[in-house]
């Protein structure tokens, strides 16, 4: 077996550490787990952590990355999918009540922004994040457009805002109440689109 360069096992170590402190943080929360925990149960001492992380929040940082990342792809699959638009919104829609109000990864984001919402540096971490979320948003919803041949009911940016939002806001009722519907997601990305339940092609007749 090939031995592995320097720069390929320091890679192999920092995906370790996420996935594990994934695990940790998810299970047993963000304030709960200290750096000793993931070092510990990834098989690494406490300096192996500190040299792919600056700190406990730019581990966090990864694992959040790492999340909305593997949220995004299941997303976009749900809605780019080889299959007629009403099958496509009946997989969006399944996926939002899947993953909308997801307990613990709602409560870890909400847990550390709060902690993180005094350090500049961090905040500044967090919008620029979010900001990739929206744009990237933003570009599926112009690829779904397009494809369908349909014109979007607001600028892309402003409509993966809208969804954003809304999400969130779901997502946080959810946690309290797991019962809260997500549908309003799916009708709001239909308004966006300007698909109609009511015209068998899909496409409201105004936009065609």
């Amino acid at each position: 077996m090939a031995r592995l360069s320097r720069a390929e096992s320091q890679e192999r170590t920092r995906e370790r550490l996420v996935v594990t402190a994934r695990e940790l943080f998810l299970g047993h929360g963000y304030a709960a787990t200290s750096l000793s925990d993931v070092a510990e149960t990834a098989g690494y001492s406490k300096g192996a952590v500190y040299s792919n992380f600056r700190s406990k929040d730019h581990l966090c940082l990864a694992v959040l990355d790492s999340i909305r990342a593997e949220q995004l792809t299941l997303l976009t699959d749900s809605v780019m999918r080889d299959a007629g638009i009403d099958d496509r919104l009946a997989t969006f829609a399944a996926w939002g009540e899947t993953h909308i109000g997801d307990e613990a990864w709602t409560t870890l984001e909400v847990e550390f922004l709060t902690s993180a919402r005094h350090d500049e540096e961090l905040r500044h971490e967090i919008t620029a994040r979010v900001a990739a979320v929206r744009e990237a948003l933003a570009l599926l919803l112009d690829a779904l457009a397009l494809e369908l041949g349909a014109s979007l009911a607001m600028p892309a940016d402003q409509a993966a805002m809208t969804l954003l939002s809304l999400g969130i806001g779901l997502g946080i009722q959810r946690i309290a109440d797991p019962t809260v519907p997500t549908a309003v997601l799916t009708d709001t990305l239909r308004l966006i689109l300007g698909i109609s339940d009511q015209d068998p092609r899909g496409l409201a007749s105004d936009r065609l």
